[in-house]
């Protein structure tokens, strides 16, 4: 993993925080809400691994949750200390998803929405699993989040970047391998990552030790449709009518590869923790 290419993306480049408030974005963070809702205990301890500057952390305190965060990078960790740090169940630090800084068995639930983004050694994303497995505990709930394999060639075709021979190649190795590489270093193009195929991510997690639930498509096909964005604008009824369209094929087999995000939800094995009716 080049980090210090990622750590120039986030730094400098991409505001994750502000990509999830803006345009699209609102579809990805509503659409991780509810799943995460329907999983997550009445009160739980959280863990936000990769939390960022704490636009996940934020929503999960408004819920009743108590949130620790953590991320890699400093930067990260101090704009949601600045934001949150005089809540009280709020706390944050700076750490790596394959050596958490916490105890064994010490949180109800963890939250992993970007660590195996840009994991593209599989050794390392069984790490990330098998820290959160060693964290919650036992009937305790992970949720973790990973690109979609065929994402660069959809957003490719939404925003013009496939004509370009460069932006081409670069698919072509996506969809070879998952190992997305930006040679360019255009900001458009992302950052070295890491893109799943939908039967890996579950595979992972099972492969760790946890005990998957489900396995879902975040977005659907409106992720790619941009004039969509408008939706989501305040008091707009077709927010609904797109979120719906979201909700009725994310757990259709043949269509996981449409969406930009995948989100698996599993479990550590043990004592059966809180599970919605509508789960």
């Amino acid at each position: 993993m080049e980090q210090p290419a990622i750590h120039q993306h986030y730094d400098t480049a991409y505001d994750e925080d502000t990509r999830l408030r803006e345009g699209l974005g609102r579809l990805e963070l509503a659409r991780v809400q509810e799943i995460a809702r329907r999983h997550l205990p009445p009160v739980a301890r959280v863990l936000d691994v990769g939390g960022a500057t704490g636009v996940h952390a934020e929503w999960l305190l408004d819920d009743g949750h108590t949130v620790h965060l953590v991320d890699l990078l400093p930067g990260h960790v101090e704009r949601a200390e600045t934001r949150l740090g005089g809540h009280e169940r709020f706390t944050a630090s700076v750490g790596d998803a394959r050596a958490l800084p916490v105890g064994d068995a010490s949180v109800d639930a963890v939250l992993l929405l970007g660590p195996l983004y840009h994991l593209t050694d599989p050794a390392d994303r069984l790490a990330v699993w098998r820290e959160a497995l060693r964290v919650v505990v036992p009937g305790g709930v992970v949720i973790a989040m990973a690109i979609n394999r065929f994402a660069s060639l959809f957003d490719g075709l939404a925003q013009s970047y496939l004509f370009d021979p460069a932006f081409r190649a670069i698919v072509a190795q996506d969809l070879a391998t998952g190992v997305h590489e930006n040679p360019t270093g255009d900001p458009r193009w992302f950052t070295t990552a890491y893109f799943h195929r939908p039967e890996e991510l579950p595979a992972e997690a099972t492969e760790a030790g946890l005990v998957v639930r489900e396995t879902v498509g975040v977005e659907g096909l409106a992720h790619w449709i941009k004039p969509l964005a408008s939706a989501f604008d305040d008091g707009d009824a077709r927010r609904d009518v797109v979120l719906d369209a979201a909700r009725v094929v994310e757990r259709e087999p043949s269509l996981l590869g449409l969406s930009s995000h995948l989100v698996t939800v599993a479990t550590r094995p043990g004592i059966e923790s809180f599970r919605s009716p509508s789960a």
